[in-house]
Parts: C-alpha cells; structure tokens; sequence
C-alpha cells in the first residue's frame, strides 16, 4: 500500500510540474501587430507580427500599472512558446516564478517562431534586423499589446540573454531587474562570432541556396551550418555519456541534422545568426543601475569562463551578481541555461531579494 501511495504522490508531482499542467487554465497564445515598424537599417514594414505566449494573470496596483509581469525571451532559432516546457519548474505554485503571483509573457522574437520571418515570403528582402530592433519589438509588443509599461523582470536565455543586457541599458527602468542566462555583456567576437559566420556561408555558398530564391531547401548547406551549431551548443561530458559507442555517436550526430534541417528555414537561419552582428552593450555597462543576476556555466563552449569578460565586466554593473555554474553531471554545456533545476536556488534567493527592497 505504501509504494502504491508513494508512487501516485510522484505521480502527482510529476503533473503538478508538466508544462501542460503548471498555468494550463492561465495559458494563452495571440499574435501582436505593430503597425509601421522601423528598423535601425532604416527599412520598414507596414506590418510587423509578434506572436507570444502568456503564463498567469496580470495584477495592477492603485495606478493602473501592471505590478506582475515578467518578460521570458528565448535563444537563437528558437521561440518562446519553445521555452515554456524547460522552464516550467519555475513556474510551479511556491517556486520562484509561480504563475499564481507573475504574469509571465513569452514573445517569438523577430525572424522566429511564429513571428514576422524572412520564410513568410520576403526571403532575403525582409529587413535585415537587429537585436536592438527585437527589444523595441519586444516593447511594444508589451506596450501596445499588452498593456503593460512595467517589468519586474527581463530573463532571457543565450540569444535572449543578450537581449536582457539590451533592455538594460536601451529602456533602463522599464524593468526592475535583469537575469541574463548564458552570455557576456560585450560584442561577439573571436571564435562566437567566427562559427556565426561559418553557419551563413555554408548555407550561401551551396549552389541550392540561390540567393534566398530556392524552391528547394539548401539542404546540403543547411545541414553543415547545424553541425557547427551542434559544436557551439554542445558540451563533451553530455555527448559521452549520451553516445557511448561509435554507432550510437554517429546515429545521434545523423538525427540531430535530420531534425534540425527539417525544422528551420535557411533564410531564417541567415537572419537570426546575423541579427548579432552589433550587439555591444559593454561600453554603456554603468547605466544598467537595477539588480542583475548574471548566470553562466563552466562548460558553455559559446562563452567560455577562461575568457575571463564577465570578471572584467560584470563589476562595472552597480547592483550585479555573477554566478558561474561549475561543470557537473547535471551541466549541459551551453544548454544550462534550460535547466531551472541546476541555477533556480539562485533565481530564488534573487527574487525574494527584489520582494524585500519593495
């Protein structure tokens, strides 16, 4: 009797933590239309989609403004309802981001998911974007969709991350903190941005590409610029013990193309890697005056610890935390920053740190 009881108690706890439970009542899905849309190129689109997914309910003080609202931005190729089920743990009653208390707003950024994209039919004419062009989407997505002119928090992963430091110092005050995953504050260069490159020509220089005109996918291309994504995101100790044999190495490498080429568009990928190409928050660094949680990990191939920048950069952040998630069993590399279970202690006491300043 106590095994059956003890086994419908884990039961019951592995549905109270499935992405498909936590805030299933409170989940909603809409598209955000923002009219008119300037890029930094200068170009323009009459139209310009952002499609999101919401977790929990808004809560408005005395003013009017919304009070619980947190922005949750996603990686690179990726989208944001993509992010919902890694980070469900965060969201469960009691946990640092329970739904019951924030209103947790996940937007496809620009040239992903399910947002204005090169692949709807504009190819390599859509407007060529930046990450600074996705924060000012992620605004007004936020401001004119949403009603919400308030953040508690801007929490991002790798892509999204960098997109937290931009939020920092492009609309600083808009949120109240910041909890960068997986990145430094400063441009992409040296081997991040050489694999970046590496991932465009090998798409651009397979003659099925043709020039974003295909009727075909560049398949060729396409798959080659995910074997150096695989290296970037990859970690060695989680490749070991994942393909311990040579049949289940190559199995597992043929697999992952397969799937990736099959699920991303070649213009899209063009667009998402290059949409880095300015990012450089480092020299602005002092305005970024509310408390930040920076989290990295020691395996992350795309940032790795013996460059030393967060040391040099993180102490010119008045209020910021570093934290550096030593390599581990439960580590994935780059893709640590997926999983709540290893860095949500620190997220916890961060927040419950903001609750005490109020």
């Amino acid at each position: 009797m106590l095994s059956t009881m003890t086994a419908r108690l884990r039961a019951s706890l592995l549905l109270l933590l499935s992405p498909f439970a936590v805030g299933l009542a409170q989940r909603a899905e809409g598209d955000f239309v923002a009219r008119d849309f300037r890029f930094a190129s200068g170009e323009t689109l009459p139209e310009l989609r952002i499609h999101y997914t919401t977790l929990g309910r808004p809560r408005r003080g005395a003013d009017g403004i919304v009070q619980n609202a947190v922005l949750m931005l996603h990686g690179t190729t990726g989208s944001g309802s993509g992010l919902v089920a890694p980070m469900s743990p965060l969201f469960a009653p009691g946990a640092p981001l329970d739904t019951s208390r924030y209103y947790v707003v996940f937007p496809d950024g620009i040239g992903h998911g399910r947002s204005s994209k090169p692949s709807d039919g504009l190819r390599m004419r859509f407007p060529k974007y930046t990450y600074d062009d996705m924060v000012d989407a992620q605004r007004r997505l936020l401001v004119e969709g949403l009603g919400v002119s308030r953040l508690r928090l801007v929490m991002g992963t790798s892509m999204g991350c960098m997109h937290a430091w931009v939020w920092g110092e492009r609309y600083a005050g808009f949120a109240d903190a910041l909890v960068p995953l997986a990145c430094a504050p400063t441009a992409i260069v040296g081997r991040n941005r050489m694999i970046r490159k590496l991932i465009v020509e090998t798409i651009t220089s397979d003659p099925a590409w043709k020039g974003g005109d295909y009727t075909q996918p560049p398949l060729l291309g396409l798959r080659a610029a995910m074997g150096a994504l695989f290296v970037m995101t990859s970690a060695p100790l989680v490749q070991h013990r994942q393909a311990p044999t040579r049949a289940r190495a190559d199995s597992a490498m043929v697999a992952y193309l397969d799937r990736q080429a099959r699920a991303l568009d070649a213009n899209d990928v063009i667009y998402a890697f290059e949409a880095s190409r300015d990012y450089d928050p480092s020299p602005q660094l002092e305005k970024v005056t509310v408390p930040v949680l920076a989290i990295n990990s020691a395996d992350d191939f795309v940032n790795p610890p013996e460059l030393g920048l967060m040391e040099q950069l993180i102490p010119r952040v008045p209020k910021a935390t570093y934290v550096l998630v030593p390599t581990s069993e439960r580590t994935r590399g780059h893709g640590t920053h997926s999983q709540p279970a290893i860095w949500g202690e620190s997220l916890g006491e961060f927040v419950r740190g903001l609750d005490d300043r109020d």
